[in-house]
């Protein structure tokens, strides 16, 4: 059986609802005593050993996040996945991935799962609009 009790801010006299999300600094431990093993630059310093593609990504990755901390754990899953692939199949995956808007572990996961990072990117087409009867020339509106 479980017991619940409520959380309350000290002071404020409001709760916290299970699991919800808050990035208050009284939450938070002092700076240097929980974590402090880790900080954006190592995380930085550790992706641009990879490759410059991965240090973009990374460096996104942490300003998508309120707090830097909050990143921590994607960056890690991200960097970490060079020990089961290479360093090389991680960095073409995160080329990949930051023109598609991927900034998430698991989309870095699937773009190497499925070998996407082997392919070779494909250039956008452009197709030469076609003049017909039925396009209207700039005469039309004026």
């Amino acid at each position: 059986m479980w017991l619940l009790i409520p959380a309350y801010h000290p002071g404020t006299g409001q709760g916290l609802g299970a699991g919800t999300p808050h990035s208050q600094s009284i939450c938070r431990p002092p700076t240097g005593t929980c974590g402090s093993e880790w900080s954006p630059d190592r995380f930085l310093r550790w992706a641009e050993k990879i490759g410059p593609h991965t240090a973009q990504l990374v460096e996104a990755v942490l300003a998508s996040r309120r707090h830097p901390q909050q990143a921590y754990r994607s960056c890690l899953g991200i960097l970490h996945l060079s020990k089961r692939y290479t360093d090389e199949r991680l960095e073409a995956a995160c080329r990949r991935a930051f023109p598609a808007g991927i900034r998430s572990y698991k989309g870095i996961k699937n773009i190497l799962d499925t070998k996407l990072d082997q392919l070779q990117p494909e250039e956008p087409t452009t197709a030469a609009l076609t003049t017909h009867a039925n396009i209207r020339g700039q005469s039309y509106y004026s």
